[in-house]
Parts: structure tokens; sequence; C-alpha cells
């Protein structure tokens, strides 16, 4: 005796060896053995073999209409076997009912399985449904594969066109389109963005990048919703000082200024922070606005501000008038010594606004003994001095030295990058009087026990806590973010905090306020988004640099294996055919090709240069046409 049995959604034949009363023992049709339950039965015949069954049932079944046998079932439920007696007027041989079987379990869509051998026909409307869900599948199989042959061919359908941006920064796998482009790139080699570019969609590989930036972030726009900027408050006692604040050529939020006055042989320095809590209130629309973006984001060329132009103008602590501000004064005596902080709120005449590009000369100056002549030059002069006794106190150094600094100008899509000079005297007075300022509003939070959000960092990780930690790289008991109130959304958190405190208020924020809170985690995962996107904009316009200057190889220095960074540049490469060479050893590299879409820089080893620094442009030669 055979059987013919399901197992697994499969129609299986099988031998019978021994007999049980629930259950036979078969040898299949490849001659293993098994045992299948009596349950899974579905068809018991003595000829023909189990294999030429299988075969003459199927070719039994190809002649078969499903529609035709769905018709004859009429929505009922019935057995295969039933079915097959009618379809052929008599008693059905196994070939007829094995073909019928066969027929039934291919078309699930026409027949619903009931149990053991049982179907029903489905309802018309939904057959009517499925096939045309069948078909509309079928044709979007076609013109999937249509689209795909064209993109491979470097042509983009209007359908695919249509989408670009969806399908380069958030494509949806389950629509055709992005199925379609998944294809043509495997059989391309190449990333949605390279076949983009080869089909004429994206001329563009800054508005690329930039794109998926303010895609991620911004994805209404950058523009700011309708506010009212607050009045500052009327009552602010005037301070008796002369500010002035040193920034970027392009820097409009101007957060911190400084004073210096001589008593004598002493002298006091006050710090002087933009003071947008006294405006801005908690649960405000402002701060609705400042806690959605959380932080000025930065790149070449351009910025997008936390908070509103007209916001930032109110509070900025620009030159000609009183400005609103936190400050906070210290004494330095003739001897060095530094007496303790003393803080307030107030109005600050801010007289000037100075900028690096002009004053950066100071720092040759002032490391030789020279003058250049500057206005404030002597007030600047004095706080270098009085940054070396803070930064001598704390027996850390306030700017690390290690990794250069450069700055980006970007005009009528040109590039033009500076190096600049990291722990320069200038670099260092400004360092300094925000880590004396950060760290002493910490200490005074922590000791009037009012929460706030602190930089901390032990066994040389940095993270951030509600706790007054020590931060083990600066050398300061503890360090929390006051100096960017206008930037930095954690700042002005702070801020709200502090100037509670030194009001004698009570303070917006509990050290387990889910606001604090959801701040800081916050603002730690959007800043290192902002930060990461900064570094990936700047590797592209120093790879811009090098198309534009025509740089056919250029020197640099080696970090480790295969990975040297370019001189004059913050631009590090994977150099495959670099030898094993100490790090700092230089090199120079030949450049074999940029591409601005992956962001990505081919390079060849060609000779040792030594070690030590260089010049930003020394060694550079120039390979036509590149």
């Amino acid at each position: 005796m055979q059987l013919l049995y399901e197992e697994g959604g499969d129609l299986k034949v099988g031998a019978v060896l021994d007999e049980a009363p629930a259950s036979f023992q078969v040898e299949t049709q490849h001659g293993r053995r098994a045992k299948v339950k009596a349950a899974q039965v579905l068809l018991t015949f003595e000829r023909p073999g189990g294999a030429e069954l299988l075969e003459q049932a199927k070719q039994f079944a190809e002649g078969l209409e499903t529609e035709f046998l769905w018709q004859c079932s009429a929505g009922r439920e019935f057995a295969f076997q039933d079915l097959a007696r009618e379809y052929v007027g008599r008693p059905p041989t196994a070939v007829e009912s094995a073909g019928v079987l066969l027929k039934l379990h291919g078309a699930p869509m026409y027949f619903y399985r009931r149990g053991k051998g049982r179907f029903q026909a489905a309802p018309e409307e939904t057959l009517k449904l499925a096939l045309a869900s069948v078909e509309k599948k079928k044709r979007q199989q076609e013109a999937i594969g249509l689209w795909a042959a064209a993109l491979a061919r470097g042509e983009c359908p209007p359908e695919i066109a249509a989408q670009r941006d969806e399908l380069l920064y958030a494509p949806d796998g389950n629509k055709p389109e992005a199925k379609a482009l998944e294809q043509a790139c495997r059989q391309t080699g190449l990333v949605p963005a390279k076949l983009f570019e080869r089909c004429g969609l994206l001329p563009d590989s800054h508005a690329y990048h930039l794109n998926r930036f303010l895609r991620e972030f911004f994805p209404q726009g950058t523009g700011f919703p309708a506010h009212e900027v607050p009045p500052l408050p009327a009552d602010l006692p005037a301070a008796r000082v002369q500010a002035f604040s040193l920034d970027d050529i392009g820097t409009t939020e101007i957060d911190d200024a400084f004073s210096l006055e001589r008593r004598g042989d002493a002298v006091r320095v006050g710090i002087h922070i933009a003071a947008p809590a006294l405006g801005i209130a908690p649960g405000s629309p402002l701060d609705t606005i400042a806690r959605s973006r959380l932080s000025t984001a930065y790149m070449p060329g351009r910025k997008f501000t936390m908070l509103p132009d007209d916001v930032v103008a109110r509070y900025s602590l620009d030159h000609g008038g009183e400005q609103a501000a936190v400050s906070v004064y210290f004494d330095v005596a003739a001897d060095g010594t530094i007496g303790a902080p003393h803080s307030r709120v107030e109005r600050v005449p801010v007289v000037a606004n100075l900028r690096h590009a002009q004053y950066d000369v100071l720092n040759a100056a002032f490391e030789s003994g020279a003058s250049a002549g500057l206005p404030f030059e002597e007030e600047l002069r004095e706080l270098w001095r009085v940054a070396g006794l803070l930064e001598a106190k704390r027996g850390k150094p306030s700017v690390s030295s290690a990794v250069p600094d450069y700055t980006f100008y970007v005009e009528d899509d040109r590039v033009r990058i500076v190096p600049r000079r990291r722990g320069s005297p200038l670099d260092k007075l400004v360092a300094e009087m925000m880590i004396f300022a950060n760290s002493s509003w910490g200490a005074l939070l922590a000791e009037r026990d009012v929460a706030a959000i602190y930089r901390v960092q032990s066994t040389g990780k940095v993270r951030f806590s509600v706790h007054a930690e020590a931060h083990e790289g600066l050398g300061v008991a503890c360090y929390a973010w006051m100096s960017s109130p206008l930037r930095r959304y954690v700042d002005l958190v702070n801020q709200w905090q502090l100037v509670a405190a030194l009001g004698g208020r009570r303070p917006p924020f509990a050290r387990n306020s889910d606001s604090l809170l959801g701040a800081l985690r916050a603002f730690e995962i959007t800043a290192l988004r902002f930060d990461e996107h900064q570094r990936a904009m700047e590797d592209y316009w120093s790879m811009r640099w090098l198309l534009q200057e025509g740089v056919g190889a250029a020197p640099a220095v080696v970090l480790r294996e295969s990975l040297a960074r370019f001189e004059g540049l913050p631009l590090v490469a994977r150099v495959p055919s670099l030898p094993a060479l100490d790090p700092g050893t230089r090199v120079m590299l030949e450049i074999k090709a940029v591409d601005l879409i992956e962001r990505n820089v081919s390079c060849v080893f060609r000779e040792i240069l030594g070690s030590g620094p260089v010049g930003p442009v020394e060694g550079i030669v120039e390979k036509p046409g590149i």
C-alpha cells in the first residue's frame, strides 16, 4: 500500500512498511524511512508507484482549469475526492484524485483549506480583490524591471526622478521605486547617489550632502515660527566697566565678553555672558523653539542658529549699548593670587566687538613681547597673563595643541582654508576665562544644591551628568556649560538655574526633573550628530579645495597603519599602499581621484619626507586638469 500525505505544507508519497493504529512507517520516494501520522494521510492507493503517481497527477492537474473548479464548488466546503468525482463523473482514480488535490493545493486564492483534504471556494468579491492584487504585483514587477534597466543604462524614469530625495535620504524598501533602485545598484555596483549622479539627477554634490542634514534636522524647513521677543528687565543694575568681546568674523551670537579694571597693583577681571534667560521663560514659545533645535549647527560657509535672528539680536553682547549679562568677577593680586569669584546679574556696557581676523596678529606679538598698536591690546595682554595663572592653578592645559584647527571661508562656491594654531595666546585667553566661569558657576549651584547639567570626565570618558562631578581633563572639581546660552540649549537651561539661584528664587528644574534629564539626553544626541555632520562637511570642502587648486600630490603625516592626515587640511585619507611607518612620519601622497559624492580621496604613497611639521601648502604639486 502507498500513501499520499502532507508534511510541512508539501504533498509527498511513500510506500507503507509497517502500520500502527495512529501512524505508518513508510519508505519515501527518495529511499528514506519516515514515520507518518494517520492524520497526515490524504489518499491511499496501490498503484501506480508513488513517484509515478505524482508525475501523472501533475500532468492531469495541468489540464484542469482553476476557474472552472472554483465555479463547480459553488462556495461550499468539500473534500477533494468529492470534487474529483464530480469532475470526472465516476469514482476517480488515484491519479485523478491526486491531480485535483494538487490543483486545489496550488490555488490558495481560489480555495481555502478547511482541514484534512477539505477546501472551500473563496467568495467572489474576495477572489476578485486577490486576483487584482496579484495582477498589480505583476505589473509592479514588470515596472521594477524596466525602471532598473533604465537606471543601469544611465537613464532615469520620471517615476524615479519624482522621488529622488526620498530614495536618497529615507527610502521605503516596500515601494517599487526603491526596489528598482536597489536592483539597479546591484547590477551596476554603484550606491544610489552615484547612480543618480550618472543619470544627471545629482548635479550639485554640496546640495546632496547639505540636504541630508536638512532632511534629518529640519524636515519642515529652516525658518522659525512666528514669535515675540520678550523685553529685558528694566531694573537691572548697571556695571561700571568697559566690556569687549573677541570672536570670529562670522559670529553673530556674541555670548561672552570681558572687562579689566586696574586697582593699584591688582586687577579685577570680569567675564560677562549674554543673559537670554532673563527674557526667555521655561515653557514659553521661544523655549519650545530652542528645545526643538538644541544647538546652533555649524558647517563651512553657513550655520543654522538655535534662536531666531531677532532674538539673538536682542540678547547678544553687541557693542554700542548696555546689554543684559550674567557676570562673574575675580581679583588677581600683584603676586598672582586669584581671589574668590563674585557673580551678579546686570547691564554691561559693551564698547567693542573684536574679531580674530584683525587681532590674531597679537598671538605672535604677545609671545615675542612686541606691540601691534591695536585698541584693547594691553587689556588682552593682561588677560593672557591672567589666563596663564589660571591654567597653572588648574595644572592642566586649556587647549590641546596636538590637533591643528582650521577656519573655512566659502565664497562664490570657492573655499579658502586657513590653519589656526591651537593653544595660541588668544585661544588660551578665551578658553581659560570660559573654564573659570563654567567651573565657578557649577560650584556655586552645587553649593546651593541647585540642579544643573555638568560636563564630567573620569577615566578618560566624557559624559553629561546632573551631579557636580570632577572634570579630570580640565583639572576642576565640576564644570557646567553656561558660557554659550545663545548657541546651546544646555547652557540656557543652566542659566535659568543660575539666575534663579543668584536672585534667591526657586529654580525651574529639580535634579530628577523630566525636563532637565530630557534636555540632557536630547542635547547629547543632537550635538553628536551636528559634530559628525560638521566634520563630514569639512572633509567635503577639503576635497573641494584639492580639486579647486589642482593638487596632484601633497604632504601628509602618518597617523597609524594605512591612515594619514594631509598637512594644512583637516582631511584624513586611507592609503592602502602606505608602508609600515611610525606615527608622525611625513610622506608624500599622490592623489589619484577625488569623489565628492562618497567623500573619498584615492591616494597612493610616493615617498618618505621625514618627520616634523611643515607649512600648510609646502610640497604641494599641481596636477593640471584634475
